[in-house]
């Protein structure tokens, strides 16, 4: 089978990616914009537990933040959530034994709002194939978010997973203009509108706001037009603004330290994140003054969730008395502090990548991407984020 044949929906996780299945699963180019981030977003959530649990919840106020919504706009989440669950996702594929596979399933099984968190759920069928590990590309989900055209995030779907090769292949006008969701439109079967309104618009945005630059090519038999494909390359000047995944904390000594005791990749990444290796340092550094722990990574966590400080540390002479402005800072740090314990893995990442792609300073994402939630750089703005995603929070402050 032809890959070029499917639109995609999924696959596997990188905690800022969602990978998309390239030969699997058809889905129409009819998804709104915002529609096509939120499925992605709900997939992102539920992939660690996509084939063991029947459903998947996350807090619907980060959900709407973390696609673009108003945090308080339900109506366009509800509306987006029943779009999902009219969408049909196809698929025609040869199983692990080699026979022809045909299936069709709504792209959501059910979604439902209650007490502030969307529960969703897919098909066991399509829970199957979006788990499945094979041939597959990633779609960060940053860059996601900086599109304003749903044709142009849709070709940038469809584009990026053939990056490696530097070409999508001819594809059909057909086929192309049901990737774009204009298939039912006779104004688009006229390759002069279709060029105008869907290809250029879609072509220069991606080259704007993507990490990918592409350039349409097409084929003729005689004067009409009945193929196009698309020249793809890496855009050198967007990529490395790109949200990393942990490539810069993975070159940190702190890092290397913390994997030469034991932690585990994802752990030390994770603690890193949160607490700032300056924090981190600090522990380990009480760690290094200790002789018989046993477990040193079990020590560590308990370290830093209880704040362990230093037996022999002298004690400050006078300590100076707060003022009210400065105990409410405190008091608004230690709820930050708390909201990011009380999350689950998955949205504590989602989270981080949420807020840094925030910053337009890089040296406010370097001061974040070194000390987490704790970077005093980016205090003001660290407090913002967390009250409009969870307001209630500090209400008493």
């Amino acid at each position: 089978m032809d890959d070029t044949l499917k639109d995609t929906l999924t696959g596997a996780l990188r905690r800022d990616s969602v990978k998309k299945n390239v030969a699997a699963i058809h889905v129409s180019g009819k998804l709104s914009l915002l529609q096509r981030k939120l499925s992605n977003v709900l997939l992102l959530n539920a992939y660690d537990t996509l084939t063991s649990q029947q459903s998947h919840r996350i807090d619907a106020r980060t959900l709407c933040v973390m696609i673009g919504y108003n945090s308080n706009d339900m109506d366009t989440l509800k509306a987006s959530l029943r779009g999902l669950a009219e969408t049909v996702a196809e698929w025609d594929m040869l199983d692990d034994r080699g026979r022809q596979e045909w299936g069709v399933s709504a792209l959501l099984s059910y979604a439902r709002l209650r007490g502030g968190v969307c529960e969703y759920a897919y098909s066991p069928a399509l829970a199957e194939k979006l788990h499945d590990p094979k041939v597959f590309a990633l779609i960060n989900l940053n860059i996601q978010r900086k599109f304003t055209g749903g044709h142009a995030l849709a070709l940038y779907e469809n584009c990026f997973r053939f990056v490696g090769v530097g070409s999508t292949g001819w594809l059909p006008l057909d086929l192309f203009r049901r990737l774009m969701g204009v298939e039912d439109s006779a104004y688009y079967q006229t390759f002069k509108h279709l060029n105008a309104k869907i290809i250029k618009p879609a072509v220069t945005e991606v080259n704007k706001v993507s990490d990918i630059l592409v350039t349409p090519e097409t084929r003729k038999q005689g004067r009409a037009v009945t193929d196009i494909r698309f020249l793809i390359k890496r855009n050198p000047q967007l990529a490395i603004l790109d949200i990393d995944d942990g490539t810069a904390v993975r070159h940190g000594v702190t890092y290397k330290a913390l994997l030469a005791l034991g932690v585990s990749d994802r752990l030390a990444r994770q603690w890193i994140t949160e607490h700032g290796e300056t924090y981190v340092q600090e522990k380990l550094a009480l760690l290094r003054g200790r002789d018989g722990v046993r477990s040193p990574v079990k020590y560590l966590s308990a370290a830093l969730r209880e704040d362990y400080a230093a037996p022999d540390a002298a004690p400050a002479a006078v300590a100076p008395v707060a003022s009210p402005a400065q105990q409410a800072r405190a008091e608004r740090l230690r709820r930050v502090q708390a909201l990011v314990a009380a999350r689950s893995p998955t949205q504590r990442d989602a989270d981080r990548r949420m807020f840094s792609s925030t910053l337009g300073d890089a040296g406010a994402r370097s001061d974040f991407e070194r000390h987490g939630w704790m970077s005093a750089l980016n205090a003001q703005a660290i407090l913002a984020f967390w009250q409009e995603l969870e307001p209630e929070a500090f209400e008493s402050v």
